[in-house]
């Protein structure tokens, strides 16, 4: 089922360079929050380059996508496109892989502990931008994409925001969404200061295929420079995001297939039998961000703009996806009552939506990862109970695994009536 857009669009101009809402950034956060603002009602423009988060390289990356991030995409029309290249995710195994005197148990999760048929599905960042875009350009949608090697300036005044492009051009608009990753220049623009940290991590990502099956099976070995995770893909294949030191991540990376194999049949402890072939192999170095402030003078942040944090719990895109949908439930409110899309009441709705999720969520994350990364016997004791307490209280557990796919407090309209999705 798909959700119907709003009948009005209060204060939409008539001229091709105004718009209701200019999001920045060709992301699949930035793209996502472009067909969200459409659905509410907003007349919305995408300005950004190609997505092309490794450079020249292929982004090898995939996202492991909660239910309400996949009843997200059903809403607006892009999931069935793609299913084929998902795979469900219906248990999630975690392994304590240190070699330490004190280990904590092996926890596994299952969906139908929560009553559902999988926890959400693993799909490639590459056609998942490439079916938002798709979506973009189809009649059903409102979306104006303007190709442009980049936003370079915004002009801010009490009455909007005036965007320069790089090829000269100007657009206007009431709202801009700033969606251009951790180096934003519409969060510079807007003043919002952030808190940065970085890791001694880097994280190496690839696709693999394997002999034996993964039964939908995601693994996380957690070790001391950092965890290495296999996620289902479709098929005698997975994705790998393995955490290192970066000189350790970068002689993985330098290995020629061969190696590479070996070492990584090795590490997974022949978890998903012999290595067979491997995509390019691609580093990121690891580090933290939060803004401030989600939104202030006619800016609101989503996606690594607004927050970045490990790849440690699948968070990372599901945090931005609901950043998007939980923005869409602004501006369709005010919208619908006739208020400013920019103006400071609706931009601080939208931080009050979003600061308690996001904090908590890095909170938890970079706690787990620094446990990981800590010499201290202490600290790997208490994070040893934890995991004792959610392999041993099913109510715990339960509790722990509802709240992570989508937090209680935090559940947008677009993220809502999942069920038939998730099955």
């Amino acid at each position: 089922m798909h959700f119907q857009p709003p009948e009005i669009a209060q204060g939409q101009t008539g001229r091709d360079d105004d718009f209701d809402a200019v999001v920045v950034g060709g992301g699949p956060a930035g793209l996502a929050a472009a067909l969200a603002l459409d659905h509410a009602g907003a007349k919305t423009a995408l300005a950004g380059p190609p997505h092309q988060p490794a450079g020249d390289r292929l982004d090898m990356r995939t996202a492991a996508l909660f239910p309400g991030s996949i009843a997200m995409l059903a809403n607006l029309g892009v999931w069935e496109k793609l299913r084929p290249v998902a795979s469900s995710l219906t248990t999630i195994r975690l392994i304590d892989d240190r070699d330490a005197l004190f280990r904590a148990p092996e926890v596994t999760f299952h969906s139908d502990e929560i009553g559902r048929a999988s926890f959400g599905f693993n799909v490639p960042n590459t056609p998942l931008v490439d079916a938002l875009r798709a979506r973009c350009r189809e009649p059903g949608s409102r979306v104006t994409l303007i190709d442009t090697a980049g936003v370079r300036h915004l002009a801010i005044d009490d009455d909007g925001v005036t965007a320069t492009l790089a090829e000269g051009r100007t657009i206007r608009s009431r709202l801009v969404v700033g969606a251009d990753g951790r180096r934003s220049i519409c969060r510079d623009a807007a003043g919002i200061a952030t808190d940065r940290w970085s890791y001694d991590q880097s994280a190496l990502t690839t696709i693999f295929t394997h002999s034996r099956e993964h039964n939908g099976i995601s693994t996380e070995f957690h070790r001391p420079a950092g965890p290495c995770t296999t996620v289902p893909m479709p098929g005698l294949s997975s994705s790998l995001v393995w955490v290192e030191r970066p000189a350790e991540a970068q002689r993985l990376a330098d290995l020629d297939d061969t190696a590479f194999r070996h070492a990584l049949e090795l590490r997974l402890k022949g978890l998903l039998g012999t290595i067979a072939t491997v995509s390019p192999r691609v580093l990121f170095p690891l580090s933290g961000l939060t803004a401030r402030t989600f939104a202030q003078n006619r800016v609101a942040l989503v996606g690594e703009a607004a927050h970045v944090i490990p790849p440690i719990g699948a968070q990372g895109l599901n945090l931005g996806l609901r950043d998007a949908a939980a923005l869409a439930d602004c501006i369709q409110d005010a919208l619908h009552s006739g208020r400013d899309i920019g103006g400071p009441e609706v931009l601080a709705a939208f931080d009050r939506a979003r600061r308690a999720d996001v904090t908590a969520r890095s909170w938890i994350i970079d706690l787990l990862n620094k446990s990981l990364l800590s010499p201290f016997l202490p600290v790997h004791l208490a994070r040893g109970a934890g995991l004792f307490a959610l392999k041993a209280f099913a109510p715990i557990r339960r509790l722990v695994v509802r709240e992570g796919l989508q937090p209680s407090f935090a559940e947008p309209a677009l993220m809502r009536d999942n069920q038939q999705h998730a099955r």
